[in-house]
């Protein structure tokens, strides 16, 4: 019936055209190195005419025949008025240049500035490249994935974790795509940095409230970031030392206007670095990244370009035990205009996510492995009917593995012995329509349907298990196995999509969207942090796949022409089919894992509050969260609500930027967020003089560890232009913990070394970075 309700609406947005209406179309590039201009609007002077360009700068707009001007817009870039005498279906290229008067501002948003109101979007934040190359950062590094954390929703559980949590969920709830392919490990060095190399980055844009309908896998957010297509101008070359590693990017036409390339590489040298102050088996350690971000982009002609760009990655660990994971992508793209109104895309993408495990000694050595590969191949469609109603749909298949692990024991004698999970297989398909449209001047709606649908097939076995007492392993009863590609469990879920905004007036909007989404992995891990060694499981025939159904209304408000915007959203989501485990189970190498797991009901509500100033020698911005997050499974926590451990009542993020002079600005950061949910134990029972922790009332998430804040400070100098060499330099200073702040990653407990008493206890604090850190980076391009 939904998708009756969906198709039907978008039907009715159709309307007849008499014969005088043409279209104008094209694409919408910086005239300095010909990248594509995302977002940026062609409308009709003095009306509410206008459309913004797609994810490759391509736009169409109907109108009627005969004279018109025409607007071009785009923050940060000189205005554009053209005349245009329209009598037939008329391709227009347009080339913008940056305006120099607004060069030496900070520019928070690389949108139109009122878009924050006209558009149905809610939850979601386009941060500029440029804007966050100015906060200040870890160890002098600009950070993508830290800059996303001072937006209202967006959380840690704590330094020394990888990802990002939003609205209470888990970071495999966040669908991470670099130009298109799924990323699985967002961080380096365990959360210190993101593998994303900013140098390649042109735009991202975090969306956690009304998602598209062509958006799909993850019940919590979706992080799309677009690289660069390189310059097709001229040879650009941009590169930075600093006290943690270096990067280096050059990007150059192959043919000018028509072919370009760009290759980025950073590698870390901590580990170099700190080797002379190192004693013992220290000095053979090693803590290392590196990650090489490439693409490749070709103009065939006016109606298709064809894109291939990779990425990969790794992170090495290694003192008297070697630890290691990376993530590799590759992407291909072909765009193709098959008329003025009808846009398509093709893309195929590889990605895959490894990691390995060693340690032993003289009596033993153990290895371990596993990884995560997909392989997909989808289409998109965008189709421009009129003015009021842009369309689109499309459709995608993606191919998982999932290698949970080959184990490896070798004793003394040179005797290996294998622990071998097998592979598990999947296949995850959807459909999408969605429908952007124009009711009135005051209305706009986003209404469409994605369906998903999911089969876990064979070369593989299907485990079946008895039902027994909640949070007791269930006990084995058979095992079936399925030859290649053979069916083994069926799932579809249809998944509606709606949003809608009503203007109250120029400055004002209400919006309000509903959401369902459905995901078919989800990690298994009962830590109290993710860590690079989490292990992803598929829906099988014992786990369900997550489901989501999130709602959420917004007022927006913007003031004296858009200098300050602000806005406050209320949002509540269920989640369906979430994971959790039985008390002391086991996750890792377990042929009969599903046995441990339990099922159980989510939900997540809260209020954000945003606020910032756009433009001007000061800029920043202050959001505000105040979130529940709570799981409910039969068996835990007495049947009752408890926290989910990414529950942070409080979350406070202020972001400020001072230009001081023409070429020096001074930036912070203060963050705080109430200390994340832990469970301890109230009593201990003794067995044959032994202690054991014991939690007399059964109840997970009796306790909150301390607040979590921080202040980093920077400091951006801008050199004067050696218009010889025609370099421009800068040097970022910054200060991250200013205060000294010891925050707690986690709190445990031991006995009291100095006590003879095995019942005196002591409760540790655990922080990963617990001092200040400055640091130095030069930066150049030319």
């Amino acid at each position: 019936m939904k998708s009756k309700i969906v198709l039907f609406m978008i039907f009715l947005s159709f309307r007849s055209f008499s014969q005088d209406k043409f279209t104008i179309s094209g694409y919408l590039k910086d005239i300095k190195n010909g990248e594509a201009l995302i977002g940026a609007t062609v409308s009709k002077q003095a009306t509410n005419i206008g459309v913004a360009a797609n994810e490759y700068g391509f736009y169409s707009l109907s109108l009627p025949k005969g004279k018109h001007t025409i607007i071009l817009n785009y923050i940060g870039y000189v205005n554009q008025t053209k005349e245009i005498n329209l009598d037939k279906n008329t391709t227009l290229n347009f080339e913008m240049a940056e305006d120099s008067k607004q060069l030496d501002e900070i520019v928070v948003s690389s949108v139109q500035e009122d878009q924050n109101i006209k558009t149905n979007e809610m939850g979601a934040s386009k941060l500029d490249i440029k804007q966050i190359q100015k906060m200040p950062a870890l160890m002098g590094e600009v950070d993508i994935i830290k800059s996303l954390q001072t937006l209202p929703g967006v959380t840690t559980v704590g330094e020394g974790s990888t990802g990002f949590n939003v609205r209470g969920g888990n970071i495999d709830q966040n669908l991470i795509l670099l130009d298109e392919a799924p990323v699985y490990n967002s961080s380096h060095l365990f959360g210190m940095f993101s593998v994303f190399n900013p140098d390649a980055v042109k735009d991202l844009k975090l969306m956690k409230g009304s998602i598209p309908a062509q958006y799909g896998g993850r019940t919590s957010s979706v992080l799309d970031i677009r690289m660069k297509e390189g310059n097709s101008k001229k040879l650009e070359v941009n590169g930075g030392v600093g006290t943690i590693f270096s990067r280096l990017s050059i990007e150059a036409p192959i043919i000018k206007d028509k072919m370009s390339f760009i290759v980025a590489a950073r590698r870390s040298y901590i580990d170099v670095l700190a080797k002379p102050f190192l004693k013992g088996d220290l000095k053979k350690a090693d803590l290392n990244f590196y990650d090489v971000t490439s693409k490749i982009n070709w103009l065939i002609n006016s109606k298709n370009t064809v894109f291939l760009s990779g990425y990969f990655g790794r992170d090495v660990f290694s003192s008297g035990f070697m630890f290691n994971y990376g993530n590799a992508t590759a992407t291909a793209r072909w765009n193709h205009i098959y008329n003025t109104k009808l846009f398509g895309n093709v893309t195929a993408f590889y990605s895959k996510y490894k990691y390995f495990l060693s340690f032993g000694s003289n009596d033993f050595n153990f290895d371990w492995d596993a990884s995560i590969v997909n392989q997909s191949l989808k289409k998109d469609f965008t189709y421009y009917a009129n003015t009021r109603n842009t369309i689109k749909f499309g459709a995608q298949g993606i191919y998982y593995t999932f290698e949970s692990g080959v184990g490896k024991l070798t004793d003394r004698n040179n005797v290996t012995t294998k622990i071998l999970l097998p592979n598990q297989h999947a296949i995850e398909s959807s459909v999408y329509i969605n429908n952007e449209q124009k009711i009135s001047d005051k209305l706009n709606l986003q209404y469409g349907l994605r369906w998903s649908f999911y089969n876990y097939i064979g070369k593989g076995s299907a485990y079946n298990y008895r039902d027994t007492t909640a949070n007791i392993s269930k006990p084995f009863v058979d095992e079936k196995i399925f030859g290649d590609n053979k069916n083994i469990k069926f799932y579809n879920v249809p998944e509606p999509r709606l949003a809608l905004n009503y203007l109250i007036n120029r400055t004002q909007s209400i919006k309000a969207s509903y959401a369902r989404s459905a995901q078919y992995l989800q990690i298994v891990s009962n830590t109290a942090a993710s860590t690079p060694l989490d292990i992803y499981t598929p829906a099988t025939n014992n786990i369900k796949p997550l489901i989501s159904d999130q709602v959420a209304l917004g007022y927006y408000r913007n003031f004296k022409e858009n200098k300050y915007e602000a806005s406050a959203e209320v949002y509540y989501k269920e989640f369906k089919n979430q994971l959790d485990y039985i008390d002391n189970s086991t996750l890792f190498l377990n042929k009969y894992l599903e046995a441990d797991l339990l099922q159980g009901k989510g939900r997540a509500y809260g209020l954000e509050l945003f606020a910032k100033k756009n433009t001007g020698k000061f800029t920043g911005w202050v959001s505000y969260t105040l979130s529940k997050t709570e799981r409910k499974v039969d068996g835990i926590s007495n049947n009752e609500w408890f926290l989910s451990k990414y529950d942070r009542t409080h979350n406070l993020s202020v972001v400020l930027m001072y230009d001081i002079a023409r070429r020096l600005t001074l930036s912070s950061n203060f963050t705080y967020m109430s200390g994340t949910p832990s469970t301890f134990y109230d009593s201990k029972l003794e067995v044959q003089g032994y202690y054991f922790p014991n939690n007399t009332d059964n109840k997970r998430s009796n306790y909150r560890i301390s607040p979590y804040h921080r202040l980093d400070l920077g400091l951006t100098y801008n050199f004067k232009r050696n218009d010889t060499h025609k370099c421009k330099s800068t040097i970022a200073i910054s200060v991250y913990n200013a205060y000294n702040r010891r925050n707690a990653f986690s709190v445990y407990f031991r006995n009291n070394p100095k006590s003879a008493n095995t019942l005196d206890n002591e409760a540790i604090r655990f922080s990963v970075i617990g001092s200040i850190l400055p640091a130095v980076t030069y930066n150049f391009k030319f």
